[in-house]
């Protein structure tokens, strides 16, 4: 993150949430009818407009990647919910809807959104603008990953460290140092039992097959020309040792092929993934 701008590659992940809802075939994969709204006016009609581009297979498979880690989440928050989990935190927000279409009460979920100041700035505008209310189920907490400890955030939203939580930390790890990801992971992993994290991490280069090794050059370069590059890799291994160590419990961790199978079986409209070079995990206390 560049000082005092908001995030760049929110506003990527964002568009193709949205590119999701008006281009792909029903029932859609994440079913977010605030992502076309939130970036403004005009929004529909610029993404009709490059919908020729957005159908190639590496936007399909990136558009299919950001989809299915936020469905992903969503469906074990419901779970985590179910087991009278009263506290969502989703860090690293971004331009993340959750919080505005969420369907339970103040009592049954109370939602905290983590992101830098200045990220969370530029999204109260874009909510403004387009008139999508701030439910009182939702606290904001500004955090910088690598200057500030989570803990100290969310203490001063209004989070209760007493009681269980479910984390959602989506399109952060990849761009932490190895201290900030353990620091992150280690103070979820503190919460009292019940509480879990969904995210995903990026697999090093050397890792990949030919052609992942190429898919993740593109995006790295992109990243990195926004001002925000990828400086962490796990392999699933080192992955496992890292949770093991936190002190999770319970692990899932879901390859591009098993996404594939649990949220695109059966899609004409070529929305899948493609390669290794992430992992999306969910892991309990």
């Amino acid at each position: 993150m560049l000082e005092g701008v908001p995030s760049r590659t929110a506003l990527g992940v964002a568009r193709r949430r949205a590119a999701h809802q008006l281009l792909d075939d029903h029932p859609l994969v994440l079913n977010d009818p605030l992502a076309v709204p939130i970036l403004g006016p005009g929004a529909a009609d610029r993404i009709r407009a490059n919908a020729e581009k957005d159908r190639q297979p590496f936007s399909l498979a990136m558009r299919a990647f950001v989809v299915a880690r936020s469905r992903y989440a969503e469906d074990h928050l419901y779970q985590a919910v179910l087991k009278n989990v009263r506290q969502y935190v989703v860090l690293g927000a971004g331009l993340d809807t959750f919080a505005y279409r969420n369907p339970l009460s103040a009592e049954q979920l109370r939602v905290y959104e983590v992101d830098h100041a200045a990220t969370q700035q530029w999204k109260r505008r874009l909510l403004a603008s387009a008139n999508i209310r701030v439910p009182r189920t939702l606290a904001f907490a500004s955090v910088d990953f690598e200057r500030q400890t989570l803990e100290e955030g969310l203490a001063a939203a209004g989070f209760c460290s007493e009681q269980p939580a479910f984390f959602s930390w989506l399109g952060v790890t990849p761009y932490l140092t190895l201290k900030a990801f353990r620091s992150t992971l280690r103070f979820i992993a503190s919460r009292p039992p019940g509480t879990g994290v969904t995210f995903e991490y990026a697999m090093p280069r050397e890792s990949l097959t030919f052609q992942g090794k190429l898919a993740l050059d593109l995006i790295a370069a992109r990243v990195e020309k926004a001002g925000e590059p990828f400086r962490l890799f796990f392999t699933p291994e080192q992955m496992r040792d890292e949770l093991d160590d936190a002190g999770f419990s319970t692990v899932e961790g879901l390859s591009c092929r098993e996404i594939n199978v649990r949220y695109f079986q059966g899609r004409r409209d070529g929305l899948r993934l493609y390669g290794e070079a992430a992992k999306l995990t969910t892991a309990w206390v």
